[in-house]
């Protein structure tokens, strides 16, 4: 029986057909053969009695929901004095009996008296050469721990040490501080107790040992992720300032971040998020400066977070953002260490991400996704005139095909006589009515930068050009759209990439759809109609309980640094709707030299 025909039944509500003969016939065969060779395969692995096909589910699901308990019951009990119990739960842990990167490397320390000693890692998170050299070297070697220990030095029976050692664990226990405090030179070496733990840092990274006669480990960080270097931004590329932009290590990022704030007030917290993966997350900022509540709630968020698996920025920003159906981005998530430091300065929260090159700033608002670093390191009039360019960008991004199709449908006298002569012309021989046109042409645009964007760098490019001018071209000639609109839609999208953050402009072309739709059918009213809306919505949006307009709505007497590039040196305080700790930037009159050139002390 074909498809259709069983979709034609479902539809007339017709009763299923029995299926042929020979059909059941042969599926039965081939059942009794699948289970034949499923016996076989019980008797050959040794087992006696081979359970029914309908019994083996429900019993394989209860051995793995027992296993995955004992597991769990594991994971959380310490560590046991006894290396071999310890070793039999590690490797029920890490399942090493099909999994093949743990290593848990037995062996020696080179005492007079021998301790057995385990060494637990991760082949390939962890660096080989600090582990031959800093940890398994200096413990099998070059330990010599049983002439340096102090409560052995003056005892005079070698023999009765040894064997008060071996039947006290507690001796064991004092090699294993020796061990820590003599003998690793690893600059970071942590204690554990528990077999999460131990799972917890193998799992990092880190090599963890084990001392026999000890109920606690060592945590000796190894860690050696592959990772490229620091490179030059890709998105948000200047032409004057750093050019440096973070990497997928999160301890790589944060360095980035505290080279340019060398301050002991910069404190870095780290949270795990996500039951399974327990991706490493890190919260930053001025301790002297930002507001205490903006940092507990942005605590309070990340550790109520309950799910498997949160591995990229973008999939945290979905559950901290306060508006999980608007479009308007809360998040400003940036690839530049100076923009960073710039806005942990000014009292706000920096979210790094382990293995994410992005770092999110919180609490953001509206005014501040549209500036760019480049603003600050230009002069005032220049850095001004960018922010004019942005703006204005902007409104042709979100605005431009809206009131073409609102100017072209209702309102034609606004058009000058000899322009709409010219675009009737144009359009004469166009078959379709404006919106349809407009959406067609829009449509494309957008086909044609997801495809550059999906293909290899410079193929990518080649296509969103020669893509776009043969598109419009061929288009044009055969009269599918008229001239003007190529113009249109190719002035939107160049308006479209003035945006600085990515998530604004993508926000700004999913909104300029509704746009058209509204001027489409209520003309230049549907637009007005449109803006009221999305103004009501943004006033009355916050993030992390800041207002997203501010200091616009609610009017503070802020910084003027929001709509223009003010004087640098006219921006004494910090920004008041973040409610920092320490409100003034700067003196009234940061440059001193001015002061000193006025009162006849310098300058000519």
């Amino acid at each position: 029986m074909f498809w259709w025909q069983s979709l034609a039944d479902f539809l007339l509500f017709k009763e299923p057909q029995e299926p042929p003969t020979e059909f059941v016939a042969g599926a039965e065969d081939r059942q009794q053969q699948r289970q034949e060779r499923t016996e076989k395969q019980d008797q050959k692995a040794g087992r006696d009695e081979v359970q029914p096909d309908e019994v083996r589910p429900a019993a394989q699901k209860a051995a793995r929901d027992a296993e995955t308990r004992e597991t769990v019951f594991e994971m959380e009990a310490s560590l046991s004095n006894d290396l071999d119990q310890n070793k039999k739960v590690l490797e029920n842990v890490f399942r090493t009996d099909i999994n093949d990167d743990p290593i848990i490397r037995v062996f020696t320390i080179g005492t007079d008296n021998p301790v057995r000693a385990m060494l637990v890692f991760y082949d390939g998170l962890s660096n080989k050469t600090i582990q031959n050299f800093a940890i398994l070297q200096p413990l099998m070697l070059l330990s010599g721990l049983r002439e340096d220990d102090p409560k052995r030095k003056n005892q005079t029976d070698q023999k009765t040490n040894k064997k008060q050692a071996e039947k006290s664990p507690k001796g064991n226990s004092e090699y294993f501080d020796r061990v820590k405090d003599a003998l690793l030179p690893g600059n970071q070496v942590q204690t554990v107790t528990t077999y999460k733990e131990v799972a917890a840092a193998v799992l990092s990274g880190d090599s963890v040992l084990l001392v026999d006669g000890s109920d606690r480990a060592l945590s000796i960080e190894t860690k050696a992720w592959p990772n490229r270097g620091v490179q030059r931004p890709e998105v948000e590329s200047v032409v004057r300032g750093p050019q440096e932009a973070f990497t997928e290590q999160i301890r790589i990022n944060i360095a980035l971040v505290r080279k340019i704030i060398r301050k002991a007030s910069l404190i870095t917290e780290f949270i795990k998020v996500g039951d399974m993966t327990e991706t490493q997350c890190a919260i930053m900022y001025l301790d002297d400066v930002v507001n205490p509540a903006i940092v507990s709630e942005v605590k309070r968020r990340l550790k109520s977070i309950k799910a498997d698996y949160v591995q990229e920025s973008g999939l945290l920003e979905n559950f901290i953002e306060d508006k999980h159906y608007g479009m308007a981005p809360q998040v400003l998530a940036t690839e530049r260490p100076d923009r960073v430091a710039a806005n942990i300065m000014e009292g706000q929260v920096a979210i790094f991400v382990n293995g994410n090159p992005y770092v999110m700033i919180v609490p953001m608002t509206f005014f501040g996704l549209i500036q760019s670093s480049e603003d600050a390191y230009v002069r005032w009039p220049f850095g001004s005139l960018l922010r004019l360019v942005r703006w204005f960008g902007l409104g042709l991004a979100l605005f431009l095909p809206a009131l073409y199709i609102a100017v072209t449908t209702y309102h034609q006298e606004f058009i000058p006589t000899d322009l709409l002569l010219a675009m009737t012309g144009a359009r004469e021989k166009v078959p379709f009515p404006t919106i349809i046109e407009v959406l067609l042409m829009e449509v494309s645009f957008e086909l044609i930068r997801e495809a550059g964007i999906r293909m290899p760098g410079v193929v990518g490019t080649t296509l969103g050009i020669i893509g776009a001018l043969i598109l419009g071209q061929a288009a044009v000639a055969a009269n599918i759209v008229s001239p003007i609109l190529i113009v249109i839609v190719a002035v939107t999208a160049i308006g479209g990439f003035t945006v600085p953050a990515y998530g604004l402009g993508l926000s700004v072309r999913m909104q300029r759809f509704i746009y058209i739709l509204l001027a489409a059918v209520m003309g230049l009213f549907g637009i007005v109609v449109g803006i009221f809306l999305h103004v009501a919505f943004l006033v009355n949006l916050r993030s992390f309980g800041v207002p997203y307009m501010a200091p616009v709505a609610p009017t503070t007497g802020s910084s003027p640094d929001y709509f223009l590039r003010g004087p640098v040196w006219r921006q004494e305080r910090r920004p008041d709707y973040l409610d920092p700790l320490r409100g003034r930037r700067q003196p009234r009159i940061s440059r001193g030299w001015w002061r000193m050139r006025r009162k006849g002390g310098g300058g000519s």
